[in-house]
């Protein structure tokens, strides 16, 4: 896989992470007059790696930075994992997430792509900075489809606003679908998003898991 490549996974996977909390940007928490600030939240942590043991109750995974973590799973735990779509199957009406990065000629080119299902329709809908170098994360619906000479330029609507964004060929585009935890399998490639609590104790309630030859990186 090139390098490219590999980024283009990457940034799918962690939108596949953050299921369904993608996109959803951070708040700020409120201050009333004359009274203290509340502490603000402990900020998600995305976790992509591989699985390297796991039980009823806890995931271990190295994550590409080679740290070993222990992830205590929810119960009940949403497993899913990555179905790929076709660029030519998105169509008015669907609902995106889209990871994107400034083009050409002050364009706006899709990374990575997620067709959410229809119960997630609204899902963190907007157009903001996400959290990787140089990208946005739009969470829209789709108003028009035109066919360009690479690929297809997808006019995205959302609260009142639109940003056209190009589609490469090659961009990932995916689904996520059920799974189980018997995919959860040592040397599967994970992408999740844990809450840490006081003690520093990571836990999760979904897991997005490769499956079907549909393999996030390591």
């Amino acid at each position: 896989m090139t390098g490219s490549a590999s980024r283009r996974v990457l940034l799918l996977g962690t939108l596949l992470a953050g299921l369904p909390l993608l996109g959803l940007p951070a708040a700020a928490p409120a201050r009333a007059q004359g009274t203290t600030a509340a502490a603000p939240a402990t900020p998600p942590v995305r976790i992509r790696g591989t699985i390297t043991a796991v039980t009823d109750k806890t995931l271990s995974v190295t994550t590409r930075a080679d740290e070993k973590l222990e992830v205590a799973l929810g119960d009940p735990l949403s497993v899913t994992s990555p179905k790929p779509v076709a660029l030519a199957d998105i169509k008015s009406g669907d609902y995106l997430g889209i990871v994107g990065e400034p083009g050409p000629d002050n364009t706006l080119r899709a990374r990575a792509v997620v067709v959410f299902p229809e119960a997630m329709r609204g899902t963190g809908e907007g157009h903001y900075p996400w959290d990787l170098p140089g990208t946005s994360m739009t969470n829209a619906t789709v108003s028009a489809v035109v066919s360009a000479s690479q690929g297809r330029t997808l006019t995205m609507s959302y609260k009142g606003q639109e940003v056209k964004i190009e589609v490469p060929p090659d961009t990932p585009i995916v689904t996520p679908v059920p799974a189980t935890r018997a995919d959860l399998k040592p040397g599967a490639a994970v992408m999740l998003t844990a809450t840490r609590d006081a003690a520093g104790h990571l836990s999760a309630s979904r897991v997005n898991v490769a499956k079907d030859g549909v393999n996030p990186p390591n």
